[in-house]
């Protein structure tokens, strides 16, 4: 293992590895990302892999629509076909209040130049005749929306940091970051230490364990999210389906196998990333109801993983004040493989050139936790 970098990345998902990727893009040399097990083995390899635009943030539509346009120059920028594919995000409401919220939040996309629009139930059920647009109100419709293969995506970036000159180091665990008069001086990590001036804390949910080594406190955590995937079907569903007010969300692979998932009722924060029974039966009954046409479709699997949580369900992207150069992207609350490519852009940005230049992420500073927060409400 090397035993110096300039930059030493903690966490080998997409977020560290899109950081990695474009530091070395940029010119960044001896760049240094540390997994602690295999490539994609975390949260990256056990998203759904939706991209969408449409938020209630301003600031995570400007980055989401910047990572659309990096995602379509994605198999000839990092060099890998990661099955992405527009096929649109269909938002649905239920609720008098709901409706409210999606036509206010397509008033602001559609500020920022998102190419959005709210659709009335006879224009969803026209439009996605196998829908049950029972109780539907109205629904919020991107075209340019989409879904990728993070595990391809998360494999591919690594195979290019390789290529680059970059160390993509697995199966290797930080035990410790060494700091002298505010100064980062090294890392420890149970296979070796490697003197670096700069570290980036990308570990998803175990961000917070990082931030302990150097005495920062990162007000994040884990939260169960599970997934059931089906046997494959003939081709019916182009888009992403969510329904924010059932708890759901459901898109179609390339290979045709149907990929749902939901947030548990009550979700407790932890580490816990079991399966429940509970899972299969709720979402089960969802899906029969507001897609009949899968009735009869028989469940293969299921899995979960852990969201990285922040109070406001946006990213946390700074440096710490009292450590220099200890910078942080984390708190992405179930949406960083959609963010990644934007994220990695900007957190290189404000490494090699003191500020971001592309993307403005001023408001996802850790300080907005002390002046008052606006949470994004579209999560699932």
């Amino acid at each position: 293992m090397i035993d110096r970098a300039s930059v030493v990345v903690v966490g080998g998902g997409i977020v560290g590895s899109a950081i990695a990727f474009n530091l070395l893009k940029m010119g960044m040399k001896n760049v240094c990302v540390i997994e602690r097990s295999y490539v994609s083995s975390g949260s990256t390899g056990r998203c759904a892999g939706g991209i969408r635009q449409q938020w209630s943030s301003s600031m995570n539509v400007k980055l989401a629509m910047r990572s659309v346009k990096l995602f379509e120059q994605f198999e000839k920028e990092v060099g890998m076909n990661i099955e992405y594919y527009q096929g649109g995000y269909l938002l649905l409401a239920y609720t008098d209040s709901e409706s409210d919220d999606f036509v206010k939040n397509v008033k602001m996309q559609k500020s920022q130049g998102l190419d959005v629009d709210i659709l009335t139930k006879h224009e969803i059920k026209e439009k996605f005749p196998f829908i049950n647009v029972e109780g539907v109100k109205l629904g919020s419709w991107c075209k340019s929306d989409g879904h990728a293969n993070p595990q391809i995506a998360n494999i591919a970036y690594a195979i290019a940091i390789r290529k680059m000159g970059g160390e993509f180091i697995t199966h290797t665990t930080v035990t410790g970051i060494d700091v002298q008069n505010g100064q980062i001086v090294g890392v420890q990590t149970d296979n070796g230490y490697i003197h670096t001036n700069t570290v980036i804390d990308a570990a998803g949910f175990e961000s917070p364990k990082i931030g302990e080594m150097v005495g920062i406190t990162i007000p994040v955590y884990g939260e169960r999210h599970q997934i059931l995937v089906t046997e494959a079907v003939n081709h019916f569903l182009d888009p992403l389906v969510i329904n924010f007010n059932h708890n759901y969300y459901v898109r179609q692979t390339r290979h045709g196998s149907l990929i749902m998932g939901q947030g548990d009722v009550n979700p407790a924060p932890g580490e816990d990333i079991g399966n429940t029974i509970e899972f299969l039966e709720e979402m089960s009954e969802k899906m029969v109801r507001d897609f009949p046409i899968i009735k009869n479709v028989h469940i293969v699997r299921q899995w979960s993983g852990a969201y990285d949580m922040s109070p406001d369900a946006q990213p946390i992207i700074d440096e710490s004040k009292s450590v220099s150069r200890f910078i942080y992207a984390t708190g992405f609350s179930g949406h960083g493989f959609m963010l990644a490519p934007a994220v990695g852009e900007a957190v290189a940005e404000m490494i090699i050139y003191g500020r971001t230049v592309t993307t403005d992420i001023s408001n996802l500073k850790m300080d907005r936790f002390a002046i008052g927060i606006e949470r994004e409400h579209n999560v699932v």
